[in-house]
């Protein structure tokens, strides 16, 4: 009993890294390093594409899945600014001051300028940098892509559902400005340039997101150096709003999702040809993923799916709130046609990728990183991605539940329906499953045979390293303009 007391009342995540030496000058032979294509979809839970058992035909995304590595057991975060936040930066959102969504009238929120991410890394490698889309982690000039490494960028400061805002009328009485698209670039302050509206919403991808990226790709190309492209695809993200040329196409299972799928499929096309026209397909990293886990969470559109696992964006911390999509390609380079059940995470980016394109060295070391580097297992050099065990997090940065290796423990968790009203819920003892024979999480092993309490050992020197390296390095408050740990 004081053992579970003691878990319930710890805090959030597994600590990495420890303290940044002086980085290290790019490598040479810049022309050798490959590039960076990151797709990040939005709200698409882990059923939805043909490879993981959608019925919308994507005949793209199938061969991606084919021609790299399929993840079965990738995780995200509780919403999209903290997955987001973690894959840019490898760290635990809690650690950084985002691990909820910033709310209109909150004030400042986002990365602190002082967080380092996979675009500062990459650009201290030598690379071009470029986001078309959403961004999420900071609405403030200083806390845009163009202040985090990137390039330049185009696309939005928060998310979609802003697209919505100025359609109803009081909107105008509440003193909050207008949602805009921005465009920015490094050096300079970001400014708007159109609009975010509901005429936008359903052409965005067509019309401004794709094409950009498109034509980044073909100029980066041209001039022979290393680039590293990070598009924010708008769908699903609600309000979802079908393409005009893709609206009611979708005969194989009609419908508002499915005609959204199927455009995504098209868009994700267009930029693999845009990589193989460029004359750069065999040394470009493609990594397509999601941020969130939506299926069954707008039920109204879909409402998409999450495979075979019980939960959905409201409904955490079951495996279906954090499991989405995950594909690598590279090819000559990454084994193509693999499929595993091996564990990644959203943190895992930022190292693995920096492993990927030879700059490990470039891994900050002045604050606790919580990815893993998982380049050996993406090239085929080793058959562990090194991740083993998983910490959740809730939209307060508290700790939700651990997965350590096919075991699942939850400390809190949210109703099942209607998910999205329900608060946090702490059970009197944890709940408990064994992922490998269920994975729908339906029978709480703790309920019914107690022998499986040696599962919590493992959570409590987990919980036990989170929490010495906060008292180590303390979590970045919500908007804090933190600028160092004083070591």
């Amino acid at each position: 009993m004081k053992l579970c007391k003691r878990l319930l009342a710890c805090g959030t995540a597994l600590v990495g890294a420890a303290v940044l030496s002086a980085l290290p000058a790019p490598a040479s032979a810049q022309q050798q390093k490959p590039n960076v294509v990151f797709i990040l979809v939005d709200n698409v839970g882990w059923g939805n594409f043909g490879v993981y058992g959608g019925t919308v035909p994507t005949p793209n995304i199938d061969r991606l899945a084919r021609e790299g590595v399929r993840f079965n057991n990738y995780n995200v975060e509780v919403q999209c600014t903290p997955s987001r936040s973690a894959i840019l930066t490898g760290r635990h959102p809690v650690r950084s001051g985002t691990y909820k969504v910033p709310l209109p009238g909150e004030g400042k929120g986002g990365l602190a300028p002082w967080e380092y991410t996979i675009a500062e890394l990459l650009s201290a490698d030598g690379y071009s940098t470029a986001l078309f889309g959403k961004w999420h982690v900071g609405d403030t000039q200083g806390r845009l892509p163009n202040d985090q490494g990137f390039d330049e960028w185009w696309g939005i400061e928060n998310s979609w559902d802003e697209a919505g805002y100025t359609a109803w009328p009081l909107f105008k009485e509440t003193g909050q400005p207008t949602p805009m698209i921005w465009e920015g670039v490094k050096g300079q302050p970001s400014r708007p340039v159109m609009p975010l509206d509901l005429k936008v919403r359903p052409i965005v991808d067509e019309k401004y997101i794709i094409p950009k990226t498109v034509e980044y790709i073909r100029r980066e190309a041209a001039a022979k150096k290393p680039f590293f492209v990070y598009v924010g695809y708008s769908e699903v993200h609600p309000p979802v709003m079908a393409n005009p040329n893709f609206a009611g196409k979708s005969t194989e299972r009609s419908g508002l999702f499915a005609d959204v799928i199927a455009e995504m499929d098209y868009r994700v096309g267009q930029v693999m040809d845009a990589v193989k026209a460029a004359g750069v397909e065999d040394n470009t990293i493609f990594i397509f993923s999601s941020d969130n886990a939506g299926g069954g969470a707008v039920p109204q559109v879909g409402p998409g799916s999450n495979g075979p696992f019980r939960g959905n964006f409201f409904n955490t911390p079951f495996e279906g709130s954090m499991r989405v999509p995950a594909i690598v390609r590279w090819p000559g380079k990454v084994p193509a046609g693999v499929v595993t059940e091996q564990m990644l995470a959203a943190v895992d980016w930022l190292p693995t990728v920096a492993g990927m394109v030879g700059a490990p060295g470039l891994v900050p070391r002045d604050r606790p990183i919580d990815g893993v580097d998982a380049s050996a297992f993406m090239l085929g050099k080793s058959d562990k991605t090194g991740r083993d065990s998983y910490m959740f997090f809730g939209a307060d940065g508290e700790l939700m539940s651990i997965k350590w290796k096919f075991w699942k423990t939850v400390f809190r968790y949210t109703a099942d329906s209607p998910a999205v009203e329900s608060p946090y819920l702490r059970p009197a003892f944890p709940l408990m499953y064994n992922l490998s024979s269920d994975p729908h999480e339906d029978n709480n092993l703790f309920y019914t045979d107690f022998t499986t309490a040696w599962v919590l050992a493992p959570n409590l020197q987990i919980i036990e390293g989170y929490e010495h390296s906060v008292k180590q390095y303390p979590n970045i408050k919500v908007g804090e303009d933190f600028t160092g740990y004083n070591k």
